[in-house]
C-alpha cells in the first residue's frame, strides 16, 4: 500500500523527498509512505521511484545477506539510474571448466595412475575410481543445487556453507579450505620444478643424488632440495605477478597452460594404440586381452620410497593407501566456484561447468583403467615411474611438458582462488584481524594475494611437504563434507527460500556425499583426520569468541524454528503432567514508581526470576506496558522491546521481551494475560514487585490496579508471585545464611515448596534450611498434623523442619 502525503515528519516512511510543481507554483514536498513493507518494495522495485539508492547487502550486518533467492535479501530492484558499466566477468568455459580441469588432471595421473593400476588391478581400480569420483560428483550436484538457489557472491564454498550452516561453521571451513587451496599451490609448484629437473638434470645447480633399485627399473635420481627451494620460489613469484595483473591477465594465461595438457594426454592415447606394432619399451604388449586378465586383480605388495617393489621395502600399499595416494587426483572441483565474483551468470556456469569437468575427468580416469590395465604387463606398470612418457607419441619430451604445464596451471588457479576466498571471509567484516585483506566489489584482491604467495612460497621452502599433503586432503574433504551437508540440511527443511534452479537433487544423496567425505577421511589417515578436525574445532571456538555476531538465516536456524514447532505441536492443548511441570514465569516489569539507574526492568526482579528456574533453565517472558494510543507509541513500543532484550541478555536471563501498548495499565496487563504465550508454552506463574509506594506516596489508583491485576491472574487461573522487599533481595554474588520460612497454606498445589526448593539450588542460599510454618486450629492434633506434613515433604524429597502453630479460637 502506498500513500503520497503532502508533507511527512520524521515518523513517516522510508522513501526520499521529490520536489513536484503545483498548478499554483507552490513547491510541496511528497514522499512515499511504505509503512515497513521493505521486503515487497524491494521486489516491485517502488523505492527506485523515489530516488533512493538500495545497496546490496554484502555482510549479515547489512540484510539477510544469505543469497538464497528469498525477498528478504535478493537484490533485485528496480532502478532508473544509468547502470553503472561492470567489470569483465568470465563465462562458464573460462570461469568455470577450464579452472576446474586444470585442477583436477594433474600430475597424479601422468607419474601415478598406471602405478596404481598396476598395484590395485583394473577391478580394485575401477572400485577407487568410483569411490573416489562418486565423492566430487556428489559434491558437485550439491554445490549446484545451493549455487542455484538465489544471487551468489565471492567466497564460493565458503558462501555457501556460512549461509547455510551459519558464520562460524562457515568461516572454520572457509578458512581451513583457503589453507588447504594456498599450501597446494606450493605442491603443484614443487611437482613442477622436480619434473623439470628430470627432465633437464643439468639445470640443477647442486649436485642431484642417485638411488640403485633392481636392473629392470633402473637407477632413480633425486633431485637437490635446494634446487627444489630456489627454482620454487622464482615460479612462485612468477605465477604471483600473473595474478596481480587480474583476470584478463589470467584468462591469457590459463589457456596456455591447458591445451598442451590436453595435447600431451592425447599423445598418450595415440602411443597406446600403437605401442602394439612400435613395441617401444620392453613389457608393453600393446592392447591385449592376456594382458588385461592378468592384471584384473590386485598384486598388494612392499615397495620402497620410490615406489619400487622391494621385498625389504618399507611402504605396504593396501586399498586404503590407494585411496590418499589417488583422491588428490579428483580434487579441484571448486576451482569454478572459488572465482564466483568473477563470474557472469554463477547459477548458470557453476553447475555446468563444474559437472562437466568432474564428468570429463572421471571419464578419462574410467578409460586409463581399462586402457593402462591392457596394454603393459604388471611388472612393467609398478616399475617405469613414466610409463606415460615411454609410451608417448611421438616423443616422451612432450609429457614432461604436459607434467610441467598441468602444475603450472593447478597452482596458477590455487593462486587465484585461495586469495578471493581470503577476501571474501574478510569483506563478510566477523573476524576483525582479517579486515586488512578487504577489497571493494570488482577490485582485485592484492593484499590477499601478496598474503597467499606468501604462505605459498614459505612451503616451498620447506621443499618435503609428505607430512602437510595429507592434512591438505583432509581440508578439501571438509569442505566437500560442509558442502554436502548444507544441502542436505536445506533440502530436508524445505524451508520457502529454498528454491533451487538446478533440480537434480536430493537430500539423500547429500548426505551420502557427506558419508563418503568422512569415510574417505579417515580411510586416509585417522591421525590426519582429527589434527584437522581439531584445528577447525579452535577457528570455530575463536570465532565464537572473537568474532562479530551475525545472522544470515542459516540452515540451523530454520531447524531450531521447525523443531519448536513440532515439540510445541507434540506439547497438545492438554494440561501438563506434575512429573513433566516447568515454571514459566511472566515477569511484569512495569514499575510502581521510578526504577533504579533508568533501566528498563529492576534488577532484582530479574534476579529473582533466575532463582526461579533450576540451573537458570527455562524461558521467563518480560512484559511491560507503554501507556497510550498505538499507533502514536508503535516506535517507542519497538525502542523499549529492544531496549528490555538487550537488558535481558546482559542480566544473563534466557528469556523473551514483549511491550504492549494501552490506554492502562490494567487493559494493558489483561490483554496480556489473556494472549502470552502458545498452547502449552504460556506462563503459568505471575511475578510482580509489591508496590510498596502506595503507601508513601498516597496513591489511591494503585491499590485499586494492583488488585485488579491479581484478580486477572485468578480468573485465567494463574499461579502469583508477589515480591516484597525487592531492594533488598541479594544478587548472585552475596551468600545468605539462616532459614527460608515459608507459611504454607496447604492447598497452594505446592508451589511455595517448589519456590523454596529452588532457591537451595543456587549459590546464594545454599547454605540456608528452610522451615514449613503449618497453621491448626485449637481442637486439632498438631502432632498427627505434623508426622503427616513430614511424610508428604518426604514423599517430595524434600528437607525441611516443620513447625505447628496453633490459632485459638
Amino acid at each position: 500500500m502506498v500513500i503520497a502525503n503532502s508533507s511527512m515528519g520524521p515518523e513517516g516512511g522510508e522513501g526520499s523527498s521529490t520536489s513536484q510543481a503545483q498548478p499554483s507554483g507552490i513547491q510541496t514536498e511528497s514522499k512515499l509512505e511504505l509503512f515497513g513493507f521493505d521486503s515487497l518494495v524491494n521486489i516491485l522495485g517502488l523505492k527506485s521511484l523515489t530516488g533512493e539508492q538500495i545497496h546490496a547487502p554484502s555482510s549479515p550486518r547489512d540484510g539477510d545477506g544469505d543469497g538464497d533467492g528469498d525477498v528478504d535479501g535478493e537484490d533485485i530492484s528496480i532502478t532508473l539510474e544509468r547502470p553503472k558499466m561492470a567489470d569483465v566477468k568470465l563465462g562458464t568455459v573460462m570461469g568455470v571448466f577450464l579452472p576446474c580441469l586444470q585442477n583436477i588432471l594433474g600430475i597424479i595421473y601422468y607419474i601415478r595412475f598406471s602405478w596404481i593400476v598396476g598395484m590395485a588391478g583394473i577391478g580394485e581400480s575401477l572400485l577407487l575410481v568410483s569411490f573416489c569420483c562418486s565423492c566430487t560428483f556428489l559434491t558437485a550436484v550439491s554445490l549446484s543445487a545451493i549455487a542455484t538457489n538465489g544471487a551468489m557472491k565471492g567466497g564460493g564454498p565458503y558462501y555457501l556453507i556460512g549461509r547455510a550452516l551459519g558464520p562460524e561453521v562457515g568461516v572454520s571451513i572457509g578458512l581451513c579450505f583457503f589453507l588447504g587451496t594456498a599450501v597446494a599451490g606450493a605442491l603443484y609448484v614443487l611437482g613442477a620444478v622436480e619434473t623439470f629437473l628430470d627432465a633437464v638434470p643439468g639445470a640443477g645447480i647442486f649436485s642431484s643424488t642417485v638411488t640403485p633399485v633392481n636392473s629392470t627399473a633402473g637407477p632413480i635420481h633425486q633431485t637437490n632440495i635446494h634446487d627444489l627451494q630456489i627454482y620454487g620460489i622464482v615460479v612462485t613469484i612468477i605465477l604471483s605477478f600473473i595474478v596481480f595483473g587480474g583476470v584478463k591477465m589470467i584468462n591469457r594465461v590459463a589457456p596456455a597452460f591447458l591445451i598442451p595438457v590436453l595435447l600431451s594426454v592425447f599423445c598418450i592415447f595415440i602411443g597406446i594404440f600403437a605401442s602394439g606394432k612400435d613395441k617401444p619399451d620392453e613389457g608393453i604388449t600393446g592392447l591385449s586381452l592376456k594382458s588385461f586378465r592378468d592384471n584384473w586383480g590386485p598384486d598388494y605388495q612392499t615397495t620402497n620410497s620410490a615406489g619400487i617393489p622391494d621385498p625389504n621395502g618399507s611402504f605396504y600399499w593396501n586399498f586404503n593407501a590407494l585411496v590418499g595416494l589417488f583422491f588428490p587426483a579428483v580434487t579441484g572441483i571448486m576451482a569454478g566456484s572459488n572465482r564466483s565474483a568473477s563470474l557472469k551468470d554463477t547459477q548458470r556456469s557453476i553447475p555446468i561447468g563444474t559437472l562437466a569437468a568432474q564428468i570429463a575427468t572421471s571419464a578419462l580416469y574410467f578409460i586409463s583403467v581399462l586402457i593402462f590395465g591392457a596394454f603393459a604387463t604388471r611388472e612393467k606398470l609398478l616399475t617405469d615411474r613414466l610409463l606415460t612418457a615411454t609410451v608417448a607419441w611421438p616423443f616422451p619430451a612432450i609429457i614432461y611438458v604436459g607434467i610441467i604445464l598441468s602444475t603450472l596451471g593447478a597452482a596458477l588457479q590455487s593462486l587465484t582462488g585461495a586469495p578471493r576466498l581470503l577476501a571474501a571471509i574478510a569483506n563478510d567484516d566477523i573476524l576483525p584481524v582479517l579486515n586488512y585483506f578487504k577489497v571493494a566489489e570488482g577490485s582485485e584482491p592484492h593484499l590477499a594475494t601478496l598474503f597467499t604467495a606468501f604462505i605459498c612460497i614459505s612451503c616451498v621452502v620447506i621443499g618435503n611437504l609428505d607430512l602437510i599433503s595429507p592434512t591438505i586432503t583432509m581440508f578439501y574433504l571438509l569442505c566437500y563434507a560442509g558442502v554436502n551437508l548444507s544441502c542436505f540440511l536445506l533440502d530436508l527443511l524445505d524451508a520457502p527460500s529454498w528454491r533451487p534452479r538446478w533440480k537434480f537433487h536430493h537430500w539423500s544423496l547429500s548426505l551420502l556425499g557427506a558419508t563418503i567425505c568422512i569415510v574417505i577421511m579417515f580411510l586416509i589417515s585417522w591421525t590426519f583426520t582429527i589434527v584437522s578436525l581439531a584445528l577447525a574445532s579452535l577457528i570455530y571456538k575463536y570465532v565464537g569468541i572473537k568474532g562479530k555476531a551475525g545472522d544470515w538465516g542459516d540452515g540451523f536456524k530454520s531447524a531450531y524454528f521447525q523443531l519448536a514447532l513440532r515439540s510445541l505441536r507434540s506439547l497438545g492443548a492438554n494440561q501438563v503432567h506434575p512429573k513433566n511441570w516447568y515454571p514459566i514465569p511472566l515477569i511484569f516489569c512495569r514499575p510502581w514508581g521510578k526504577l533504579p539507574e533508568n533501566v528498563p526492568c529492576h534488577p532484582k526482579l530479574a534476579d529473582f526470576a533466575n532463582f526461579m528456574k533450576k540451573k537458570g533453565r527455562g524461558m521467563s517472558i518480560f512484559v511491560s506496558v507503554l501507556d497510550g494510543d498505538y499507533h502514536e507509541r508503535a516506535e517507542d513500543a519497538r525502542a523499549a522491546c529492544q531496549q528490555l532484550s538487550t537488558y535481558i541478555e546482559y542480566k544473563q536471563c534466557e528469556g523473551v521481551a514483549e511491550i504492549i501498548v494501552a490506554p492502562n495499565m490494567s487493559t494493558g496487563f489483561r490483554a496480556i494475560i489473556q494472549t502470552m504465550g502458545l498452547g502449552n508454552l504460556k506462563p503459568n506463574i505471575v511475578v510482580m514487585r509489591y508496590p510498596e509506594i502506595w503507601r508513601r506516596e498516597n496513591l489511591t489508583e494503585i491499590p485499586a490496579t494492583f488488585v485488579g491485576i491479581i484478580d486477572d491472574c485468578i480468573v485465567t487461573n494463574k499461579a502469583v508471585v508477589i515480591v516484597k522487599g525487592l531492594d533488598e533481595w541479594p544478587n548472585e554474588f552475596q551468600r545468605q545464611f539462616g532459614t527460608i520460612d515459608l507459611y504454607w497454606i496447604v492447598r497452594d498445589g505446592g508451589l511455595m515448596l517448589l519456590l523454596s526448593q529452588l532457591l537451595l539450588t543456587k549459590e546464594s542460599f545454599e547454605s540456608c534450611k528452610i522451615q514449613v510454618f503449618c497453621i491448626a486450629e485449637e481442637d486439632s492434633d498438631a502432632e498427627v498434623l505434623k508426622a503427616d506434613v513430614k511424610k508428604f515433604l518426604y514423599d517430595l524429597r524434600m528437607q525441611a523442619e516443620v513447625i505447628v502453630i496453633i490459632i485459638k479460637g
